[in-house]
């Protein structure tokens, strides 16, 4: 049952992400802020929810989630943060998807599909990185977290 919802939490996240960017509404700073927020909320649920059975994963993605936690706070609220940390945010979000994309694949070895989810990690995280540097268009970078996170819901509904 936690992994159905969790699974569910991930592609109804990753849909909002989606979704946001094409709207049009939001500011690059919240919209970083947002897609930085719903990873971090699910990476707390995920962390909480595997806790009895992978302690160090648990404690890798809690400890993640934290810290993107804060980091997503700061770029909702302090708009001046994202003048300071511009260039540095598009490379921290690439770093951060490629770190929970090798969380994802040390977490989930016994998990059919959890390879997949690990490695979608990391490629999405390069191509961040990649595509913050030349095209800084938040639309595209939000929506390739947004990627993330339906391709890691779908992979764990297939793993039942």
């Amino acid at each position: 049952m936690k992994s159905k919802f969790i699974s569910l939490l991930a592609i109804l996240l990753g849909m909002v992400i989606i979704i946001f960017p094409v709207l049009g509404v939001i500011g690059v700073s919240s919209l970083i802020g947002l897609s930085v927020l719903l990873v971090s909320i699910y990476l707390l649920v995920l962390g909480v929810s595997i806790i009895d059975y992978n302690t160090s994963g648990a404690i890798i993605d809690l400890i993640l989630g934290l810290l993107l936690l804060f980091l997503s706070i700061g770029l909702i609220f302090n708009p001046a943060l994202l003048g300071f940390l511009t260039e540095i945010s598009l490379y921290f979000a690439g770093i951060m998807l490629i770190i929970v994309g090798l969380a994802s694949l040390i977490n989930n070895r016994s998990s059919r599909y959890g390879f997949y989810i690990g490695i979608s990690g990391i490629i999405l995280g390069v191509l961040y990185i990649i595509i913050g540097t030349y095209l800084a268009n938040p639309v595209i970078l939000g929506s390739l977290i947004g990627i993330w996170l339906v391709i890691s819901g779908i992979l764990k509904l297939m793993d039942r």
